[in-house]
């Protein structure tokens, strides 16, 4: 009887974890217009970045490979939404957060899409990111594969089923050299990637950024109709979105350019250029001033 009794009890644990895991799934799964759909960002888990899929009348076209560990769980999601084979996964840009799962993808018949710099980028900066990885337990590379992407475009390449239409649209360099966007002109729906974010923090101190026309490339999204924005991270916003980034940018470059002329170092420039004003995205004093040495050094060159 005890043992029956421990049985029972160690299933009902069983289907109370199932649940519970399956309600926080739903949680994060978001159908944004009929057949596209937004897989939220999970960083507990280490799943820092948002991903995306569509899904056309015959495939599934995924955004963002995410980390291995991310890519295994968002292909379980897609397989919740639709029984249709997956094949392309877009990487907006080849970080690790948002490419190192491709080779989950390439294993479940998709082909890696991105631009031809962010091909040319991936070749030569994941390989040794990838190698040079300490990462412990289930964040652990070595137990996956590193998969660059396989096909290239340099103008924008399209996806349309009539149903559908999704413009792969080139947008760097800005956050990398290779940045692009996923855009859907009829459900007005635009994935950034990391070009656009709608929380605290900002990228400018990435050794890829190109501070001025990273600016100029969020002008550019500006002009696009979009009625939902799906950063690379942060919450689902809209066309509103891209307005504060691109003050907190233009902010603080013309901050760094006066600076400069007036002759302060970037230290001094770091603690006394204030950008938590701009919400959301500079309300994080540390990465704020991170960025302004690190924009000060590109300007000085």
């Amino acid at each position: 009887m005890k043992r029956a009794a421990s049985l029972l009890a160690f299933l009902v644990l069983l289907v109370v974890a199932f649940y519970r895991d399956a309600s926080s799934q739903s949680n994060l799964v978001r159908e944004i217009a009929p057949g596209v759909f937004v897989r939220l960002a999970e960083p507990d888990k280490k799943i820092i970045a948002n991903a995306g899929w569509v899904v056309f009348r015959d495939y599934v076209l995924a955004i963002d490979a995410n980390y291995p560990w991310g890519a295994r769980l968002i292909l379980a999601d897609i397989r919740r939404t639709t029984s249709k084979p997956i094949r392309f996964v877009f990487d907006t840009h080849y970080h690790a957060d948002h490419a190192f799962g491709n080779s989950l993808f390439v294993d479940s018949g998709a082909a890696v899409v991105c631009t031809e710099d962010c091909m040319e980028e991936s070749r030569r900066k994941n390989t040794p990111a990838w190698k040079g990885d300490k990462g412990e337990a289930e964040f652990d590379l070595k137990q996956w594969r590193l998969e660059h992407p396989q096909l290239g475009f340099t103008n924008r390449m399209v996806f349309d089923d009539g149903a559908h239409r999704v413009e792969l649209i080139p947008m760097g360099p800005a956050h990398t050299r290779g940045d692009a966007i996923a855009y859907l002109p009829k459900e007005r729906i635009a994935f950034t990637g990391d070009l656009c974010g709608t929380r605290a923090g900002n990228n400018m101190a990435d050794p890829d950024a190109d501070p001025e026309n990273w600016v100029r490339s969020l002008d550019r999204l500006s002009r696009f109709d979009i009625a939902t924005l799906v950063p690379g991270h942060g919450p689902i916003g809209g066309h509103n979105a891209i307005a504060p980034q691109r003050l907190l940018f233009s902010t603080m470059i013309d901050g760094i350019r006066a600076g400069i002329a007036r002759g302060e170092s970037a230290d001094h420039i770091a603690q006394s250029l204030d950008l938590t004003g701009i919400h959301p995205n500079g309300e994080d004093v540390a990465r704020n001033q991170a960025s302004i040495k690190a924009v000060y050094a590109k300007l000085r060159k």
